[in-house]
């Protein structure tokens, strides 16, 4: 069974800089890509960015283009979300997920493209 461990999270002031880390385990399996996303007290959850395994390109939400960075370590299974200039309409949960299922939805910014979510962490940003 596949599992997410997130980490990193965190209270921030308002502009600050936080790294969360997302680390694959349970076996042996395929990752075809990971990914973030964030739910906000009284709203719906929303793709924040994505990283598919086999090439070389990065999928952000508008809202964090340009200040948030994902990456990943191939050889540790893991994803990392750097996250910059941090607001406070940044403060939500923030949820690991990946693809580990070559069927299926390959639509990077869609939850139905993710078969294995994390319990996910909290970022608080104070202003």
């Amino acid at each position: 069974q596949v599992q997410l461990a997130e980490s990193g999270g965190g209270l921030v002031q308002a502009g600050g800089s936080l790294r969360l880390s997302c680390a694959a385990s349970g076996g042996t399996f395929n990752i075809y890509g990971m990914g973030w996303f964030r739910q906000a007290p009284g709203k719906e959850r929303e793709f924040v960015a994505a990283l598919p395994w086999s090439v070389g390109a990065t999928y952000y939400s508008d809202s964090v283009k340009g200040r948030f960075t994902i990456s990943r370590d191939r050889t540790k299974r893991t994803t990392y979300l750097q996250m910059n200039s941090l607001k406070s309409e940044d403060t939500a949960v923030y949820y690991c997920v990946i693809k580990t299922l070559r069927t299926g939805s390959a639509i990077w910014s869609s939850p139905a493209s993710y078969d294995h979510w994390g319990r996910g962490t909290q970022v608080t940003v104070s202003s």
